[in-house]
């Protein structure tokens, strides 16, 4: 660090804090520690990726790259094979080889965790040199890099199940019919009877892997009712005191899987009520930071000391039950309770750092502004069809929210001192989710997605009524459109070259300005070609078009799992509310710097060297980026 410009560097990410809001209540004066930062340093709208997703724009962070060099274009793709749904992200596979003992499946070596985020982060740049860093949970860090610093990772992590959520809601009522196709279920309901004032149930974990039967997990658990809405919860060895409308606090537990070989995790009880019919909502069963099930942090030691520094904590990618309160399992205060106690996790650990790291780098990401802006939107918008009374109990919980992300600013900066460079910022901001968009039902309308046997419409997801030998394009995930192209899909029709790119050119013209008629809105502002947005290796894994939307509009729910809706646009009801899947013109982000930036505009791909400028290093040539730092 003998030409660092600082001793030290704190990065702390907003996830989603949106530029125009943050306007209004810098205005209005709710915001007095970021007004000190503008006034005292800087304050920029910052650019971000395309499409403005999480993924996408965090690993631009990372990198400094656009998403051509970092190969993450969308939470989702598919697999040419099979038009199924891949995570782009990570790879999990099971160990290469297994010993066959018995009723055992014994491995012989780790199973396969890989990541696929390409380039190098830039903390990986700075170890390079012997500069330290402590990065706490950034996006798209799992499976975690292996550099000089520290590391606990993000969006991708995956629960004990595997999936990456499934809560589990116990109700002594019969279970209600099957959910519609635009309600698939994303937690389990298991009916529990009453005997003699007690409840007996399980909590249900993954197939046993070790064994040969694959038998489901299970571990028992028992509820008596106690005095005033309370309830005692006794599981394996612990005894958990619930009381209605609280939730429990962090409950390790372990499934046997064979002996003396355990599968530790954690989750949290929620007890909706006791009487008069018993309801109680359990998290999803999450990776004990404690004794990790996989590496979920670097070094692996390191999950384990910030346990027992501050207790268990949530370590799923998307900790935020999103799915809970959508489907009605959770009501808002209580999705608001888990938010902010997760919040709360964050904060120890970020100050922890910040207290041990005196020279370097520390990152740290806060995902409330994202979760509470995504679900409680429709009660600041009255034009949204999920709106709710707007003087109601949740009409300034976003803003709320604000004043609460400026008062983690304020305590961030007394904290540092005045020796430390301190970057605020979010990788995109927000817009109302009004009305879908289902492009696959556009393609079927306009003659380039054709169903079996003539269907006017499908209800299955991932393409299970496509007729693939008549189909020229299809569109899978948030981001965009992709051509069925021969030789690369397995049942492609479009050949490569000039008629591909013929197709590509011609659905790009049509779709950008495309128009509701109905409300009279722009749907989408434009479509382009992914050769226009991206440079680098990896174009060839981005979605062949990308779709820019409007505001108020996103692709539908049914188009982004590969169905086929009735129309193509479709009022959007659900909690989820606000959105930034849209074009990145409407979505910046927010920058403020406790120094004065040079006058060039601010993007996100400019932060990492930015980070690397500060702390004395040349950023690589690899990098689009380029440092924010006054020219000397």
């Amino acid at each position: 660090m003998a030409n660092a410009r600082v001793g030290r560097v704190v990065v702390l990410g907003l996830d989603g804090l949106d530029p125009d809001l943050t306007d209004q209540y810098l205005h209005a004066g709710l915001l007095p520690n970021l007004a000190k930062m503008r006034k005292e340093g800087s304050y920029r709208r910052l650019g971000t990726t395309y499409p403005p997703l999480s993924p996408v724009a965090w690993s631009s962070f990372t990198t400094g790259t656009n998403p051509g060099k970092h190969n993450i274009f969308d939470f989702l793709s598919r697999n040419p094979s099979t038009y199924g749904p891949a995570v782009t992200s990570v790879k999990i596979g099971p160990p290469r080889r297994i010993l066959s003992l018995g009723p055992y499946r014994i491995p012989l070596g780790r199973p396969e965790i890989r990541g696929l985020r390409k380039s190098k982060p830039f903390w990986c740049v700075l170890g390079e040199s012997g500069i330290h860093s402590t990065i706490l949970r950034v996006p798209i860090t799992f499976p975690c890099d292996r550099f000089s610093g520290l590391q606990l990772a993000a969006m991708c992590v995956p629960d004990l199940l595997g999936t990456q959520g499934t809560f589990t809601l116990y109700t002594e009522q019969a279970s209600s019919n099957a959910p519609t196709q635009d309600e698939e279920r994303s937690g389990k309901r298991i009916q529990v009877q009453r005997q003699n004032g007690l409840i007996q149930s399980h909590l249900e974990g993954p197939a046993n892997s070790i064994r040969k039967n694959g038998e489901t997990l299970r571990l028992p658990f028992s509820i008596k009712a106690g005095p005033k809405k309370t309830a005692t919860l006794r599981i394996g060895s612990e005894r958990v005191l619930l009381t209605e409308g609280q939730y429990s606090d962090w409950v390790r537990f372990a499934f046997t899987m064979a002996p003396c070989l355990k599968l530790h995790g954690i989750c949290r009880f929620f007890l909706k009520q006791m009487n008069p019919s018993f309801e109680m909502y359990c998290t999803p069963l999450q990776i004990d930071p404690a004794k990790p099930a996989m590496p979920i942090s670097h070094p692996r030691v390191y999950s384990t000391y910030l346990a027992c520094h501050q207790g268990p904590f949530a370590t799923l990618g998307l900790a935020e039950d999103t799915a809970a309160l959508s489907e009605g399992v959770l009501e808002e205060e209580v999705f608001l309770a888990d938010v902010y106690q997760i919040h709360n996790e964050r904060k120890a650990m970020f100050f922890d750092a910040i207290d041990h790291v005196r020279h370097g780098l520390v990152v740290c990401v806060f995902d409330a502004p994202d979760r509470i802006q995504h679900m409680f939107w429709r009660f600041m918008d009255p034009d949204h069809p999920a709106c709710k009374i707007q003087d109601g109990p949740h009409s300034e919980t976003i803003r709320d929210m604000y004043v609460a992300m400026d008062r983690l600013v304020g305590e961030t900066i007394e904290k540092i001192g005045d020796e430390t460079a301190l970057i605020v910022m979010s990788d995109h901001g927000f817009k109302p989710f009004r009305c879908g968009v289902d492009l696959n039902r556009w393609l079927l309308e306009n003659g380039y997605l054709y169903l079996k046997n003539g269907a006017t419409f499908s209800d299955l997801a991932y393409f299970g009524d496509v007729d693939w030998q008549k189909t020229q394009a299809y569109a899978l995930g948030l981001a965009g459109i992709f051509i069925n192209e021969k030789g690369r899909e397995a049942h492609g029709i479009i050949s490569p070259g000039p008629e591909k790119e013929q197709l590509v050119t011609k659905l790009a013209n049509a779709l950008t300005g495309l128009v509701d008629h109905k409300q009279n809105e722009i749907a989408i502002r434009e479509a382009v070609p992914r050769d226009k947005v991206y440079t680098g290796p990896y174009i060839a894994n981005a979605p062949d078009i990308i779709i820019g939307y409007g505001v108020g509009y996103r692709v539908s729910w049914q188009s982004a799992v590969g169905k086929t809706g009735e129309c193509v646009f479709s009022e959007n009801t659900k909690a989820w509310s606000g959105d930034h899947c849209i074009h990145p013109d409407l979505v910046p982000g927010i920058l403020f710097t406790n120094w004065e930036l040079n006058g060039d505009p601010a993007r996100i791909i400019d932060l990492a060297p930015t980070v690397l400028d500060l702390l004395g290093l040349d950023p690589p040539a690899y990098m689009d980026g380029k440092s924010l730092i006054e020219l000397e």
